[in-house]
């Protein structure tokens, strides 16, 4: 199992609240502890501001607050970010082209070790979670075997 039960839960509980835009959050480990992150989504406002530069609303895409990510970042000195999270509302759990775009620079991995989990969720209901690592072989995101799935 990739994460602990509850903490599954609580990730997918995330996704239902901020249903129909996405959710996006951090799953960090002490090693023996994980400790959810819930992020705030500023996609609208950014959509709002500038339309052309993000053409697409919290529907179908996300932006984790700075502060938030800055939040993380540091709380990753003493704890390790296990996982990144977001949800696809109204859309299968897939690690699409974007979400690849935002997970590396300069074609490498942003938090090398660090898993993204992608939730679906139709109307509220939670239809799947898909968990994506970066493989060294084929220098890409995949899926992880045995992702976590919900009917």
């Amino acid at each position: 199992m990739l994460v602990k039960p509850e903490t599954l839960s609580q990730i997918c509980d995330h996704a239902k609240s901020e249903f129909p835009d996405e959710c996006c959050g951090a799953i960090l480990s002490d090693g023996t502890q994980e400790f959810v992150w819930k992020c705030r989504n500023i996609q609208n406002e950014l959509h709002q501001e500038d339309p052309d530069r993000y053409p697409r609303d919290a529907r179908t895409a996300y932006v984790i607050h700075p502060d938030d990510l800055f939040k993380v970042t540091k709380a990753s000195e003493t704890q390790h970010i296990k996982a990144f999270y977001h949800s696809h509302p109204n859309h299968e759990a897939y690690f699409s082209d974007k979400d690849k775009a935002d997970a590396t620079m300069w074609g490498e991995p942003t938090y090398p070790g660090t898993t993204y989990l992608v939730i679906s969720v139709y109307d509220a209901e939670i239809r799947a979670v898909k968990a994506f690592a970066w493989d060294e072989t084929s220098q890409d995101f995949i899926e992880v075997e045995g992702s976590q799935r919900r009917a």
